[in-house]
Order: structure tokens, then C-alpha cells, then sequence
């Protein structure tokens, strides 16, 4: 395809515009893209990912001023340096910075408790952590809900007496 511009070379820009649910394409080398000021759009494209890593944590971590920094014994890794590089410096500095990790982990996450399946070594299941009362009473009320909608309601009632003993023991 030719330039639409100078009707001489080969287009190598392409540039749609939606408007309003009306598309236009444009078609231009790319000398033409250049003098139209439209070319080059990821040139200076690069992947900071220190500088996106570090908007998590928020300004505030940026007055760091004169003072004493806390350090991963492990490793050597202080907070700010987590921020300047969006990496953790080793295993031991999320124990270490746990609570100024935690909101962001949140926030990129959603959740900070891990829910996944349970992990097969050698073709069998290893066992999974005990759930809590609270956990165990969270899964019976769905469940006693879905009995509920599905009308039966003596096993609703059978459930119901489970979250109830459950209660009582704690």
C-alpha cells in the first residue's frame, strides 16, 4: 500500500481513529509519519518497571531523609531498594518488610492469602492445612444456602445443626 501522503513509497505507519464509533484509517511512509509528527510512537517505549513497581508503594516512601535504614539480614536488601528496583532482594525480606509490603501486594493481588490446589509430589496428595472454625463455618453456610435454593431443606436443617455445634465449641 502506498503512502496517502506523497503517493511514493511504501506505507509502513498505520494509524486508526475511532470517533464516536467511526473508524478511519490513515496510511503513511515513514518519512511522511515523521514530518506529520504522527510516527515514532514507541520509540522512546520502554518497560519501567521499577517506575510501576514503585507507584504501588505511593510518595510517601520517597522522603526518605536522614535516617537509619532497616536491612534484610540475609541479604543486605533495605525497603528502598525494593522501591528503586521492584524486586525483593531475597525469600527473607518479605518476612522482614511484611507490613509495608502487604498493601501493595493487596492492591496488585486483590488478596494477600494464597488460595490454590493442593500440590502432588510423586503421585500423591499432600496433605492440606487444617481449615478454621471460621472457614469451616464460612463453607456450611454456602452450602446450607445452596440447599436452601435447591428446596431441600432438610439438609439445610442438617447443616444449620453442624454450624451450631461448630459455634458452640469455640
Amino acid at each position: 500500500m502506498l503512502c496517502q501522503n506523497c503517493k511514493k513509497n511504501e506505507a509502513t505507519t498505520h494509524i486508526k481513529h475511532v470517533i464516536n464509533g467511526e473508524a478511519t484509517e490513515n496510511h503513511f511512509c515513514h518519512s511522511c509519519a515523521e514530518s506529520l509528527g504522527v510516527g515514532g510512537f514507541f520509540d522512546d517505549f520502554s518497560l519501567n518497571l521499577p517506575g510501576i513497581f514503585s507507584s504501588f508503594f505511593g510518595d510517601s516512601v520517597f522522603s526518605l531523609g536522614e535516617r537509619q535504614l532497616d536491612r534484610c539480614e540475609k541479604c543486605g536488601s533495605c525497603f528502598d531498594d525494593i522501591i528503586k528496583t521492584g524486586k525483593v532482594g531475597c525469600a527473607d525480606c518479605y518476612e522482614k518488610f511484611y507490613s509495608k509490603l502487604l498493601p501493595s501486594i493487596q492492591r496488585i493481588h486483590g488478596k494477600a492469602k494464597h488460595q490454590g490446589k493442593i500440590p502432588e509430589i510423586h503421585g500423591v496428595k499432600v496433605a492440606a492445612k487444617e481449615k478454621t472454625t471460621e472457614e469451616k463455618i464460612a463453607d456450611l453456610q454456602k452450602e446450607m444456602q445452596k440447599a436452601i435454593e435447591e428446596q431441600n431443606f432438610e439438609r439445610a436443617a442438617v447443616i444449620r445443626d453442624e454450624i451450631k455445634k461448630l459455634k458452640e465449641a469455640e
